[in-house]
């Protein structure tokens, strides 16, 4: 393919066959750029793999105003696409025997320990009994800690306005005010469980308790861990809590749909006024991170290949399999449907399909999507990555019409 504007770019690998058709990837193109011009969003960066043929386009603008057209080195503020990369930071600690699937979290995180449990979610806050037992990494990496957002349920209940008040569940684009983990997890020590450790499914504080734990463990910041065991192995150089000084000019504005105009405002500005222009005090495991399509492309193309990156082992089979296997009971994941469907369920870190539709395309995929307008799935079946930034924020937990058409054009370019 050509390198013209907006630019599907050449394969890395030239193979004796195509893994795309031509005429799909048009389709997928155009799909793309109607999305672009229908005003729903500026800009968009998208990137397909198969088989080592590597596509990556950008469409649009930067910003409204279309006054920056959008870049293949754009850097994108990828929210919950940060669950699978600290799913594999602590796997990584299980791996070396510092940390055990199995085992209670309380040594590393005492303020966690002796939990009470609320006796009825919408009852008051010293209205509990007892934890039936400790949690465990394994409760933290499928979510089943026991406290989390309520979505829609009980939007005046006790336990959820003191999380609120406390900023324990984070909210954007304010991440600056959130305090520093030692004081994050004294707060969260005061306040009790919602559900039984191991009972439900509950998005998604416990990576934010994740990342705490990672960086306790290895001694250093949850930042460095990552630098130091996955971004430099895997060369993503763009990937941090913060974007630094000199890469600014490369943040968008992130937007939000306005209900009243119909149009988008700014949610959080680009350049220097970021709240991503500066580091934070909390760096948060469950959706803290930016990135860019070629950086994120890497990390799952590690993860295709069983760990595997250009002959290092970050991870071992094992572990990638258990990461994105299904790891939860139907009555685990009661209650989410907005979230899953009928047709996926939750791994370590992030979704995987369990049952083949339309929506989901093949059994054994795994991914997730991000809230402020990211999107990347893996299909082991089909040797497949996918990956699509925007900077839209998405409207609710099911994913929107530029995430679908995206899904359905990559599996249509087969």
């Amino acid at each position: 393919m050509k390198d013209a504007p907006p630019s599907l770019l050449e394969p890395r690998e030239k193979r004796s066959s195509p893994t795309f058709t031509e005429a799909g990837l048009n389709r997928l193109r155009a799909s793309m750029q109607a999305q672009v011009e229908s005003g729903r969003l500026p800009g968009l960066v998208a990137a397909v793999s198969r088989h080592g043929e590597l596509h990556v386009e950008a469409f649009g603008t930067q910003d409204v105003e279309g006054t920056r057209p959008m870049q293949r080195d754009t850097i994108f503020r990828i929210a919950s696409l940060t669950k699978p990369i600290a799913a594999t930071a602590a796997m990584m600690l299980v791996e070396e025997g510092e940390l055990e699937l199995d085992d209670a979290v309380d040594p590393w995180l005492p303020e966690l320990a002796n939990r009470r449990v609320l006796s009825w979610l919408d009852g008051p806050l010293d209205d509990t009994v007892p934890a039936k037992r400790a949690i465990t990494l394994r409760d933290l990496l499928t979510l089943r800690m026991g406290l989390g957002h309520l979505m829609d349920a009980c939007p005046e209940c006790s336990i959820l306005k003191v999380l609120n008040e406390q900023r324990l569940l984070m909210g954007f684009p304010e991440p600056q005010l959130v305090p520093a983990p030692d004081e994050w997890m004294r707060r969260l020590g005061e306040v009790p469980l919602m559900r039984q450790p191991g009972e439900a499914w509950m998005y998604d504080l416990a990576f934010d308790v994740l990342g705490v734990l990672i960086a306790r463990v290895s001694g250093m910041s949850f930042e460095a861990f990552l630098r130091k065991r996955i971004f430099e192995p895997l060369g993503m150089k763009d990937t941090a809590f913060h974007v630094q000084q000199e890469k600014l000019n490369r943040l968008p504005p992130a937007y939000a749909g306005d209900e009243e105009s119909g149009g988008l405002r700014v949610f959080d500005p680009g350049n220097g006024e970021s709240q991503w222009a500066t580091a934070p005090a909390f760096e948060s495991g469950r959706g803290g991170l930016v990135s860019t399509a070629d950086d994120y492309h890497a990390f799952c193309q590690m993860l295709l290949h069983r760990g595997n990156h250009a002959g290092m082992q970050l991870l071992t089979p094992k572990s990638v399999a258990l990461m994105t296997s299904d790891q939860l009971t139907p009555r685990q994941r009661e209650g989410n449907e907005m979230f899953f469907g009928d047709h996926s369920s939750w791994g370590l870190g992030m979704g995987v399909v369990i049952k083949k539709t339309s929506e989901s395309k093949s059994v054994g995929r795994f991914g997730w999507a991000g809230g402020l307008g990211t999107t990347a799935c893996t299909d082991p079946a089909n040797g497949l990555i996918g990956i699509l930034f925007t900077q839209r924020l998405m409207d609710s937990p099911e994913p929107p019409a530029v995430f679908r058409d995206f899904e359905d054009g990559v599996y249509g370019a087969l």
